[in-house]
Formats: structure tokens, C-alpha cells, sequence
């Protein structure tokens, strides 16, 4: 079950909170969408959803475009909304078996047994939603667009309001569901989308700015760059650091740790390995830093 978008604006009066986007998810793939606050990413996974329409453009989901009034393609679809909205006066299984019968779909007790039991709720599912820990409410956001067992995943901020222990819990779950599942989810959380995606899309003023495979992310922002951590057995002069060949940036960590900044193709290690011996130093350490996807959202969004 795929997921295109194909050229799609989406316009709010006279403010354009998408610009001319197209992008495709394939079956099968985990896509991290990400963007600064504002960005267009909630309403994009709306337009994808079925929840507003798009200004123009087309989403295809598996071939068929999407519309508020195809039930039939909605039902194959699970969508956890970044605000998470539920009905505080229901019994967690109480819901489940709500949301199911929205979808036209009765799930026996087994199938909520399951879902309970895969997004970790067993602790608190006999208790009304209203008396839930924020992090339980995620949880229960999280099973409702799982219940109908869709093929596509659409998940909006999934781990908001989770702990860490939580969270790795939600990781889990969505590699496992990206393994026959399409699933596209937002985050602001860097580390999040490294540990799960398998692609990234960065969207910022409502354009697509990059839409590359993880490994191949740190590609589009041009720059070749190396960071490099280092220590010596003696304390070095920074301006002799800032000396060495295609050094831009050298700044001391703690002691004698420095953190090594040069641009260009040439491994640079080599050139201060050299600028230790020059000046009587010993190099204690020298490791090499991919620079992360932190960084590279930065650079993109103008962060």
C-alpha cells in the first residue's frame, strides 16, 4: 500500500501552508516527515487522511485518491492526529471497541486483548481515559489507529508526552509495523527519526527541502565537513589548530579535548596527527564524527 502526493498546495485564506508538494511513500517503508513548528507537516498528514482537502493536487493511496467520503480507503488507513483527541468518559477497551465499530469492523476480544497488550495499556485498561497519565492517553492514541489493522500509518508526534522507557517501546512498535506497513510519522525528536527511518523528508514554509534515503540525508547541504575529536597530552594554542589545512573551526572541550571542524574531501586526521609532532604532542585520541541529522535539519530549516 503506497502513499503519492503530487503536487498538492493547501491554502488558509491567503496563507500558504503548503507550497506545490509531492513526495511517495512505498509499501513497506518507514518515512520520518519532519519540520520546524509551522511547517505544513500536520496538515499535510490531514490532506493525506481524509481530514481537509487539499487547496489542489492529488493524494493517491495505493492508486485511488483519498476523499472525506471513501470509507472504504479510510478504513485502510490508522491515524494518530498530534493532538490526540478521546473521549475522557470511556473505559479504555470500552473505546477500542468504539473506534472499531466507526470502521465498520467488530473486534472480538482477542483483538483488543492484542492491541492492548503491543502498546504496553495492560497496566491501566480497565481505567476511564480521563484518569490517564498523559503518556497512557499517547498510548491509547496509538491503539486506536492500530485496532482496524491498516496497511498505511500515519502518525503524528507519536511519542509526545511518553518517557524514554516509552518511548523505545514505540520504536519498537513502529519498526515492527513498518515491516508490512506503509508508515510515515512526524517528529521533532532527531534521535527518534535516526533510530527509525528508513527515509527522511524535511519540510520547512510549507516546501519539501530534502527527501532522502538516512543514509544519504547529510548529501543536501552541499558542504563536505569532518568533526573531529581529539586530545592531547599537553595543552594546545588554538590559533596553531586553526592553522592546519583546511581546519575552520577548533574548539576546546575540557582539558586538553578539542573538537576539530575542516571542510573539504581530505581526511584531516592525518594533518593534525602531523601538527602534533611538529609541536612536541602527543595525540592521546583522534575519532572521526558523522555530523547527525540534528545538524543537517538545522542547516536545512535555517535553524
Amino acid at each position: 500500500m503506497s502513499i503519492s502526493v503530487r503536487e498538492v498546495t493547501k491554502l488558509y485564506g491567503s496563507q500558504k501552508a503548503l507550497d506545490n508538494v509531492s513526495f511517495e511513500v512505498k509499501t513497506g517503508e518507514i518515512v520520518g516527515f519532519l519540520g520546524p513548528n509551522g511547517a505544513g507537516k500536520s496538515t499535510m498528514m490531514k490532506i493525506i487522511t481524509g481530514f481537509i482537502p487539499a487547496s489542489s493536487g492529488t493524494v493517491l493511496v495505493n492508486g485511488t485518491g483519498i476523499t472525506s467520503d471513501n470509507p472504504e480507503l479510510r478504513r485502510t488507513i490508522g491515524y494518530l492526529p498530534e493532538n490526540n483527541p478521546l473521549y475522557p468518559e470511556m473505559y479504555v477497551r470500552e473505546y477500542l471497541g468504539f473506534v472499531s465499530s466507526l470502521y465498520g469492523i467488530t473486534a472480538d476480544k482477542k483483538r483488543i486483548d492484542g492491541i492492548i497488550e503491543v502498546t504496553g495499556l495492560s497496566p491501566e485498561h480497565r481505567k476511564k481515559i480521563g484518569s490517564l497519565s498523559k503518556g497512557f492517553r499517547q498510548r491509547v492514541g496509538l491503539a486506536q489507529a492500530l485496532i482496524h489493522d491498516p496497511q498505511v500509518l500515519i502518525l503524528d508526534e507519536a511519542t509526545s508526552g511518553l518517557d524514554p522507557n516509552q518511548v523505545a517501546g514505540i520504536r519498537n512498535l513502529i519498526r515492527d509495523a513498518g515491516r508490512e506497513k506503509t508508515v510515515m510519522f512526524s517528529t521533532h525528536i532527531m534521535q527518534e527519526a535516526e533510530a527509525v527511518c528508513d527515509r527522511i523528508i524535511i519540510i520547512s514554509n510549507g516546501k519539501i527541502m530534502a527527501d532522502e534515503l538516512k543514509e544519504n540525508i547529510h548529501s543536501v547541504t552541499g558542504r563536505t565537513r569532518q568533526v573531529i575529536r581529539t586530545e592531547f597530552d599537553r595543552p594546545a594554542d588554538q590559533a596553531m589548530l586553526l592553522n592546519i589545512r583546511n581546519v575552520v573551526s577548533a574548539k576546546h572541550v575540557s582539558g586538553n579535548q578539542w573538537i576539530i571542524e575542516a571542510e573539504g574531501q581530505e581526511d584531516v586526521r592525518p594533518l593534525i596527527f602531523s601538527f602534533a609532532v611538529s609541536n612536541n604532542l602527543a595525540v592521546i585520541s583522534l575519532q572521526k564524527e558523522e555530523s547527525n541529522l540534528e545538524e543537517v535539519f538545522r542547516l536545512i530549516t535555517g535553524g
